[in-house]
């Protein structure tokens, strides 16, 4: 695998960033890589998957591009007060990559994952582009991102947290029914009938384990096509990210 680290300046969000790319480095004449789009968490940035986990050497044997952007502390979003990182991630980076690289433009070739905030960003934007994404997995994702500001609210001991709400997601009545909202955009796959595959994991003992199981309960009642999977006594930690990336990596190859 040939592991770069590239720095550009973004048209979208008017600044200079970075993402790191992990490349197979042999191809036949004409063929065309297909992309993972790994998604980091909130107090992460492009570097940390790589050195967290093991993620070189688990994608070593795969035919597959991984790419890894940094997003700051957006939630993947298209800040109310801030900027434009749902854009950047969804639209001008994979326009980037592709003149870069021999990337397949097949939807069938495009899957996205994350962890907490990432996992969040994945299903976001699968769920808005699902003519983009065929398939989408969170690990330890927060998915129910209304309940999870408004528990952090009533407990009244982060109100850096609330804060940190406003300003990427602006009040919670521009928030619900929104392209933000995540349980809408469920709803709308459902009725539009063409949802990604989906994969949520999240350990017993993580402090997002019941606000993953209340987003898996809606997505089974609109019949979405969700796996599941629970692993008791893991905690939100690295040793759980980098042993169910592997599984994440083997479920991409199941269909």
């Amino acid at each position: 695998m040939a592991l770069l680290d590239i720095r550009f300046r973004s048209s979208t969000l008017q600044q200079a960033t970075a993402v790191t790319v992990l490349l197979p480095e042999e191809r036949e004449p004409g063929f065309q890589w297909p992309m993972l789009l790994l998604l980091h968490g909130l107090s992460d940035d492009h570097t940390t998957w790589q050195r967290m986990t093991a993620i070189e050497r688990y994608v070593r044997r795969l035919r597959l591009c991984v790419v890894m952007p940094s997003a700051d502390r957006s939630f993947y979003t298209d800040m109310a007060h801030g900027n434009r990182y749902y854009s950047y991630i969804s639209a001008e980076l994979p326009r980037i990559l592709h003149d870069m690289f021999p990337l397949s433009r097949r939807r069938e070739d495009h899957f996205v994952a994350g962890l907490s905030m990432g996992g969040y960003g994945a299903f976001k934007l699968a769920l808005n582009n699902p003519d983009q994404f065929c398939a989408a997995a969170s690990l330890s994702g927060v998915l129910d991102m209304a309940a999870y500001f408004r528990n952090v609210s009533e407990k009244g001991n982060r109100e850096d947290f609330v804060r940190m709400a406003e300003d990427i997601f602006g009040s919670p009545e521009t928030f619900t029914n929104s392209t933000n909202d995540l349980r809408r955009l469920a709803e709308l796959a459902a009725l539009r009938g063409n949802c990604p595959r989906l994969f949520m994991c999240c350990g017993t003992e993580d402090q997002l384990y019941d606000n993953n199981l209340r987003y898996l309960s809606l997505l089974q009642s609109l019949g979405l096509p969700v796996t599941y999977e629970e692993d008791p006594g893991y905690a939100h930690t690295w040793d759980y990210w980098d042993l169910k990336i592997q599984r994440v990596l083997e479920w991409l190859q199941e269909e």
